[in-house]
């Protein structure tokens, strides 16, 4: 039996494959980020679960793929973890969830772009995953993203710069008293999936100008920003898209890169780890290219 594992910090997804390569049990448990929490509460969490519990010997196979596994000290206590609750593990594989996006679409070597509650972007050799700049987070950075989008169409709302026709319909579907706002914004523990969850209004209403000028807006800042650092990469590997922000817009996207002389993109992957699976299950080499001191065998 497979598993599989996407973590942020508030959320892990957890995929059960069995030895025929069909889905057996996707289950949800609070993140698993070895940054910010200790052993023990790591492995409570685990523990807690019971789908888990209940496959635990069966598991032959473990793929982690988690926010905060983006350095040794942090894959080596996740990997602790992780081996002492799935004890029959013969193959064994940790790294960040910037990994999982550009396996989720590609063994060779591509540009990844990362547009969905949040943005990034890498460069895959086919063996690891090379950033140039670092990602500060939603507040600095995060341009392109759903909480970028998000957080631009609640400035125009509240500066009233919304078209009256889009205005209705946008306090119609959202509570937008003042003080929820802010309240959600600076006392939840998620802000940025807060501003995120606006975002869909733009994609809803893709067709009117103010939303596409946001949108194009946007898209254009990361590119600019973060994708054109990649030039050299562009000029001899392809650019691949992941996330719902970049699956919704990607026609957008592709006249960004072409106004910018960047070959367009020709596949977007809405969901990573929906898309990491089904490689798994069509019997892809998924990690035929991995280094092999990135898997461990016991």
């Amino acid at each position: 039996m497979i598993l599989v594992a996407d973590s942020g910090s508030t959320k892990c997804d957890w995929v059960l494959i069995g030895k025929n390569k069909k889905k057996i049990k996707r289950v949800r448990t609070k993140g698993l980020n070895p940054a910010i929490l200790k052993e023990e509460d790591l492995v409570k969490i685990i523990e807690k679960n019971e789908t888990l519990r209940k496959y635990k010997t069966s598991i032959e196979q473990v793929y982690f793929f988690g926010a905060g596994c983006n350095t040794e000290k942090s894959k080596s206590s996740i990997s602790k973890v992780l081996l002492s609750q799935f004890t029959n593990t013969t193959k064994f594989y940790v790294n960040e969830d910037l990994m999982l996006a550009a396996l989720s679409i590609t063994s060779k070597p591509a540009v990844v772009c990362i547009l969905g509650t949040g943005s990034n972007c890498c460069f895959f050799n086919g063996e690891e995953v090379l950033q140039k700049n670092l990602a500060m987070g939603y507040l600095l950075m995060d341009e392109g993203s759903g909480n970028h989008l998000g957080k631009e169409l609640l400035k125009k709302y509240f500066y009233n710069k919304m078209p009256q026709d889009l205005q209705f319909s946008f306090e119609k579907e959202f509570k937008l008293n003042p003080q929820k706002v802010i309240s959600k914004l600076y006392t939840s523990k998620a802000p940025n999936k807060y501003l995120a969850k606006h975002a869909r209004f733009l994609f809803e209403n893709i067709e009117h100008p103010f939303c596409q000028e946001i949108i194009n807006k946007s898209i254009n800042e990361f590119v600019e920003n973060q994708l054109k650092e990649y030039r050299e990469e562009l000029a001899s590997y392809p650019v691949y898209f992941i996330g719902s922000v970049a699956y919704f817009s990607q026609n957008l996207i592709n006249e960004k890169l072409q106004d910018k002389n960047i070959k367009p993109s020709k596949r977007f992957v809405r969901r990573p780890l929906q898309s990491f699976i089904q490689r798994i299950k069509n019997g892809e080499e998924v990690f035929k290219n991995i280094k092999t001191k990135e898997l461990n065998y016991h």
